[in-house]
């Protein structure tokens, strides 16, 4: 059982940093534009996560400044996608190029220090009841806060007007701008709160996950949330499993290799992936045809006229 509840642990906590950076990317493709920069954007709050964690000595500082970094790097996506109608997905692959790169150039002198990890929830009696107690509640705040920001966007999509106009938007931005809707101010305020949500995520590594800062140490995972929004169909819901089994996997790929089976270990990284591939035609096939899941303005740059 103590295993058990080891390995449980673990993956919330690999899960964690996919949930956050996949929730804020399902909010951006629900409003049809397409995020590849998820990658760069996470990294970029990792830096700027620890470098303000270490200078102030405050995990919520590190993780301010890990959202606004995947703010203002989204902010250039948004400049140029929305308002000089470059294409999305170069500019996507380009931001994550950047990202990397800016990231190495911030962390560089923070490189072989330590912080201290954010602190663990312990509530008396609840926290000590043995197997469930520490994981129900002894972990840290990104993990509840990971889970309040899910029901939050759940609420906001399907419970509020505001939401109504970004699906609306997503789905026909012709007609919503008919309407006279704002399009492309939505389309800016979504993305804004996608790349401030994949620097939170990216800013849990070195905050929650591990006391110190690697170049590279996102390691993917902007690519494994964007599989997951996709994996998900796009609900808030579905994304919550979706991220705890690929946290999973990514655990099964370590416990593999511990345990000495005779597992590659490039299969087991694969397996996410290949999982996103299975759900999407599993959900074309019920659905009809390969393009009903999507938002259907997903990927298109719209240019009001003038």
């Amino acid at each position: 059982m103590e295993f058990v509840e080891a390995v449980l642990l673990t993956v919330i906590t690999a899960s964690t940093p996919l949930l956050l950076a996949a929730s804020g990317e399902l909010v951006v493709e629900r409003a049809g534009v397409l995020n590849l920069g998820l990658e760069g954007m996470m990294i970029v709050g990792g830096a700027c996560g620890f470098a303000g964690a270490y200078l102030t000595g405050s995990t919520f500082f590190g993780a301010l400044f890990g959202i606004v970094a995947g703010a203002g790097l989204s902010a250039v996506f948004a400049l140029l996608t929305l308002g000089l109608a470059v294409n999305q997905v170069a500019t996507g692959l380009a931001l994550t190029i950047l990202g990397i790169g800016l990231s190495g150039l911030i962390g560089a002198g923070f490189v072989g220090q330590r912080i201290v990890l954010a602190p663990y929830l312990h509530i008396p009696f609840l926290t000590d009841i043995p197997f469930i107690g520490r994981i129900l509640f002894g972990q840290d705040a990104f993990v509840y806060f990971s889970i309040l920001l899910v029901a939050a966007i759940w609420w906001f999509l399907y419970r509020t007007r505001s939401g109504l106009i970004l699906r609306a938007i997503g789905d026909n931005h012709t007609s919503a701008h008919a309407l006279g809707y704002p399009v492309l101010k939505i389309r800016l305020l979504a993305v804004l709160f996608g790349g401030g949500c994949a620097g939170l995520g990216g800013a849990y590594l070195p905050l929650a996950y591990t006391p110190f800062f690697i170049p590279g140490m996102t390691a993917g995972r902007g690519w494994i949330a964007l599989a997951l929004v996709v994996f998900s169909s796009w609900r808030p819901v579905r994304l919550v499993g979706g991220a705890y089994l690929f946290g999973a996997v990514t655990i099964l790929q370590l416990h593999a290799q511990a345990f000495g089976l005779g597992i590659p270990s490039q299969l087991m990284t694969s397996l996410p992936y290949l999982a996103t591939v299975i759900v999407l035609v599993l959900i074309s096939r019920a659905r009809g045809t390969a393009g009903s899941v999507a938002p259907a303005s997903l990927g298109v740059v719209f240019v009001p006229d003038r």
